[in-house]
């Protein structure tokens, strides 16, 4: 554990941050944020001027950064002035950048399988199978407890995920019976004093601690080499694939949202651009043009009207 005294604004920074109720990965993200600007003017930020946000900024520019860590920088920045150190002027000299708009790199369901049955341990296809087979973070796996599975439902329950939501994804008989398997070789070392249902599914290194999203990265990683899968996928791609494959077996989009957990049907529709077995099963124009037109049909002859019969009445 670190023994540097934390300064007074930092303090008063990190209590700004856990009044607003803002997530651990977030405040470690803002308090970045304050260093490297504390670290580019080599002062205290609440001594920054204008010019001084404007260099910055033109800095980050220079450094050839990602445009995705120059908002996530800037986002920190402006928390420090706008709410911190109640300097809207200087806040309002932080702009941000539009970000291109690329769309989810997927594996095909061929690739899926392939990493599937390559996984060199139980543990590592369970944690690969929950990632693809219900659409979760790697955030979300890691987290699960006993308690999160209910088995008489079939449903695994997420709780307080991104946005600090709950929601619930399918369990398949698969996965359910995978669960099980995994439960009887999981290890127990810390489990002495813990109430069954809070006992983390996948326990790291360190008590009453799950693994870490970096171990889980790792393991994708190792068994996508051994798959022979050549695209530059990453973890998250396992999520990206679930959302497509389910969009194309004819899934209703709104469905797919709520499994996501996402709140803006704009955010789902993405897929609908990545999903290769329903743009490849599109006609072009250029082949409608190419079939053979078909023989219209001969106009019908309007019928004539019926004569009255001697019981009934004309119209």
């Amino acid at each position: 554990m670190s023994t540097r005294p934390v300064s007074s604004l930092r303090q008063r920074m990190i209590e700004d941050m856990n009044s607003r109720k803002l997530g651990a990965h977030t405040q470690r993200s803002h308090i970045y944020s304050g260093k490297r600007l504390a670290a580019f003017l080599k002062r205290s930020p609440d001594t920054a001027t204008a010019e001084d946000i404007r260099l910055f900024q033109l800095y980050l520019a220079e450094t050839g950064m990602s445009i995705c860590n120059r908002n996530r920088i800037m986002t920190g920045v402006k928390f420090l002035f706008r709410v911190t150190l109640r300097r809207h002027d200087l806040a309002a000299e932080i702009y941000h950048l539009r970000e291109p708009q690329k769309i989810p790199l997927v594996m095909s369901p061929d690739e899926t399988k392939r990493l599937l049955a390559v996984a060199n341990s139980l543990k590592v296809r369970v944690l690969l199978s929950l990632g693809y087979g219900c659409g979760l973070r790697a955030s979300e796996v890691v987290r699960l407890k006993v308690k999160h599975i209910d088995s008489a439902q079939r449903i695994i329950r997420i709780e307080q995920s991104k946005g600090r939501k709950d929601r619930n994804v399918m369990l398949s008989p698969e996965t359910l019976g995978l669960l099980r398997e995994w439960w009887k070789a999981r290890p127990t070392r810390w489990d002495a004093g813990v109430p069954p249902g809070e006992c983390w599914l996948f326990p790291g290194r360190k008590p009453n601690r799950p693994i870490t999203t970096r171990q889980l990265s790792r393991l994708f990683h190792e068994a996508a080499d051994a798959a022979g899968i050549k695209k530059s996928v990453s973890l998250h791609a396992l999520r990206h694939s679930f959302a497509t494959h389910l969009l194309e077996r004819g899934t209703d989009i709104r469905i797919i949202q709520a499994l996501l957990g996402h709140d803006k049907l704009e955010t789902t529709a993405r897929y609908t651009r990545v999903a290769t077995g329903m743009i490849a099963n599109i006609k072009s124009p250029l082949d409608l043009l190419s079939e053979s037109p078909k023989t219209p049909r001969k106009p019908r002859k309007p019928r004539e009207p019926r004569k009255p019969t001697k019981d009934q009445p004309p119209a």
